[in-house]
């Protein structure tokens, strides 16, 4: 195995002084603080979700400065847990530190090791693999969170499956089922039926966008985002000119639709 070499930086120390000062304060609100004394892993867990979602926001927005805050906020939760879990004298932050660090090392042999991998996908498939036997070579789709929203929870079923080569060859393959899909949907009057096929085009126009680079959640979301400042052009615009919005005919929203367009809303 490769020898770790300790990365030169001359901000280190600085760097852990202030992970050390956030375990302090951590410490001492563990301590005297009435709500972090009462907190629980179950009582965090939907906050630490939202903290989460907020990040993806200010990724997709481009907001550094928001990014810097949202991923103190999920330092904070980390260290929160652990503080717990020594409680529980389960785990402390050193265990959680030294788990991900072990695990990175022993999924990282053309890094650590003697194994070869000079591309991504290669990486990606030993890394699988890997998962797969700390596992005790249970389903390959048994890391797959069950909470996850469906769509992530598709992209990262698709991935895994290719994770082990089960994958098709080309992207013309996949639009011709997207296709297919697509016609079986159209057919379909049953409406429970109906679903289940829309459920199907979903997932392989997910397939589609992993094979061409897309990611469909971020696509999705701006696209989400987009239609509301869209939409909230319309109201406010609407709005100005004396209208009520519910009293508008389409015609008139699409024309309001049309100028939010042209200033790239």
């Amino acid at each position: 195995m490769a020898i770790i070499k300790k990365t030169t930086d001359e901000n280190r120390e600085e760097k852990l002084k202030a992970f050390d000062r956030l375990l302090t304060i951590m410490d001492e609100l563990r301590e005297n603080c009435p709500w972090d004394k009462k907190q629980t892993f179950e009582s965090l867990r939907h906050l630490t979700i939202e903290e989460t979602y907020e990040l993806s926001d200010a990724i997709l927005e481009g907001n550094l400065d928001e990014v810097k805050k949202e991923l103190g906020d999920l330092i904070l939760h980390i260290a929160f847990y652990s503080r717990i879990g020594s409680e529980k004298k389960s785990f402390d932050i050193s265990d959680v530190l030294n788990s991900i660090c072990d695990k990175l090392i022993h999924r990282h042999p053309h890094i650590y090791g003697d194994v070869e991998a000079n591309d991504e996908e290669t990486v990606k498939r030993n890394w699988e693999k890997i998962k797969l036997r700390e596992k005790g070579n249970k389903s390959v789709l048994g890391g797959v969170p069950n909470s996850l929203p469906a769509l992530v929870k598709a992209m990262r079923i698709q991935e895994k499956a290719k994770g082990v080569g089960f994958d098709w060859d080309h992207q013309d393959q996949v639009w011709e089922k997207v296709e297919e899909e697509m016609e079986e949907f159209k057919l379909e009057q049953n409406v429970a039926k109906k679903q289940a096929e829309f459920g199907d085009l979903l997932f392989s126009m997910i397939n589609y966008a992993r094979f061409v680079d897309i990611n469909p959640e971020e696509a999705l979301e701006r696209t989400n985002k987009k239609f509301i400042k869209r939409f909230q052009y319309i109201e406010s615009e609407s709005k100005k000119d004396g209208k009520v919005l519910s009293e508008l005919s389409l015609e008139e929203m699409d024309n309001y639709w049309v100028r939010a367009k042209k200033l790239s809303y």
